[in-house]
């Protein structure tokens, strides 16, 4: 079988990477106060060259710039907004791992005004990106998705004076994330990655009851947010390629739920606008591929087999029989492969040593050549 010849592509990975030491150093001075924006911003940039290198000698044709310029995978992108602020969360987390469960209480976001986007916010990072990268590359860039500034807080944490109805949120909302899609793709950008946790934990029975704690009905949201993804997405370039990363929470090898894919499959991989879903299928609590009946054709599904939850490096073969296991319920042409999730969703946090990663990476793009041909 040939290779795809746009995005997403049989080898495929989900963006962030383990930053190097020294940025990691340096993100955590500049918080601190004790290190200028510009230095951090020249320490950020003179890592990506070399990561942007080590992507494309490994085979990726989608390279990311490993997400060294954020402190986050989320905050950085949703504080770009005006109105929208950090507030100490009412709702502890359930992290899990193989040791058990802790409990956390991570900041959420509240909306204390009307949204507005008043400057690009990651349009000069992808531009950098576009500097580094080779001809037969692809940049890739991802953003989080717009839901995040509703599920945790719910509507108690969006402004009512603002916002006297949830729908003129949910409007604003789009519009702004629009305004940031249209800028980047002005300058080139044609494989955007929209991170989505909430509908992956909407599979979860107790992140459910926790929607309904705030006065929601878990299947209506489930709607209320795929018109949410349609509306922020209409209106790109036909040749811009979007598709849906969905995550049950990463961090330090730790996950926030657990639960298949059937209670949001049909929703999520018909009724979304998106051209490709990269679906975390690493354990267990991913349940099974029946979902992907779902998959309509034209879409392609990206199999996140390789684990970013811990450094030990799967094998071939047992990637290889669960490739066929999907392909029993949608065609292996629809399908592709990538690591769960990405390796840092911020500058802690990390699972493994940065030679552990490439191991993984380099796995997922033998894996493909040997599955579909040249990846």
């Amino acid at each position: 079988m040939s290779a795809k010849s746009k995005p997403p592509f049989r080898a495929d990975q989900v963006g962030s990477l383990i930053r190097p030491d020294n940025v990691r150093q340096a993100r955590k001075d500049f918080e601190a106060g004790k290190l200028a924006e510009a230095e951090l911003v020249k320490l950020q940039r003179e890592a990506i060259g070399p990561v942007v290198k080590l992507q494309e000698d490994i085979g990726f044709r989608a390279v990311t710039d490993g997400e060294y310029n954020r402190g986050g995978w989320q905050r950085d992108f949703l504080l770009g907004f005006e109105n929208v602020k950090l507030i100490p969360s009412k709702v502890p987390v359930r992290f899990h791992n193989a040791e058990g469960v802790t409990l956390q209480q991570p900041p959420t976001m509240q909306i204390t005004g009307k949204l507005k986007r008043v400057k690009p916010i990651f349009v000069e990072d992808f531009k950098f990106l576009k500097t580094k990268i080779g001809p037969n590359s692809t940049p890739k860039i991802t953003i989080p998705s717009p839901t995040l500034l509703h599920f945790r807080g719910g509507r108690e944490a969006i402004d009512k004076v603002a916002y006297p109805t949830i729908e003129e949120f949910y409007a604003d909302l789009a519009r702004v994330y629009r305004e940031e899609i249209a800028d980047l793709a002005k300058e080139g950008c044609r494989y955007l990655q929209i991170d989505e946790t909430n509908l992956a934990y909407l599979c979860d029975p107790a992140l459910r009851a926790h929607a309904k704690s705030l006065g929601e009905d878990p299947d209506e949201l489930l709607r209320t947010y795929a018109k949410l993804l349609n509306d922020t997405m209409s209106g790109k370039p036909d040749d811009m390629v979007i598709c849906i990363h969905l995550c049950r929470g990463n961090y330090g090898g730790a996950w926030v739920a657990e639960g298949g894919y059937e209670p949001v499959a049909e929703q999520l991989l018909s009724a979304i606008n998106a051209n490709g879903y990269f679906l975390e299928y690493d354990s267990d609590r991913a349940g099974g591929f029946e979902p992907l009946r779902f998959l309509p054709k034209g879409k392609i599904a990206v199999l996140g087999l390789i684990t970013t939850k811990n450094g030990k490096l799967e094998t071939k073969d047992t990637i290889k029989r669960r490739i066929d296991e999907a392909a029993k319920v949608v065609p292996l042409e629809q399908l592709a492969l990538s690591p769960q999730c990405g390796f840092a969703s911020g500058i802690e946090g990390m699972a493994m040593t940065i030679d552990q990663e490439i191991a993984k990476l380099k796995l997922v793009v033998e894996t493909a050549r040997d599955v579909w041909g040249d990846a």
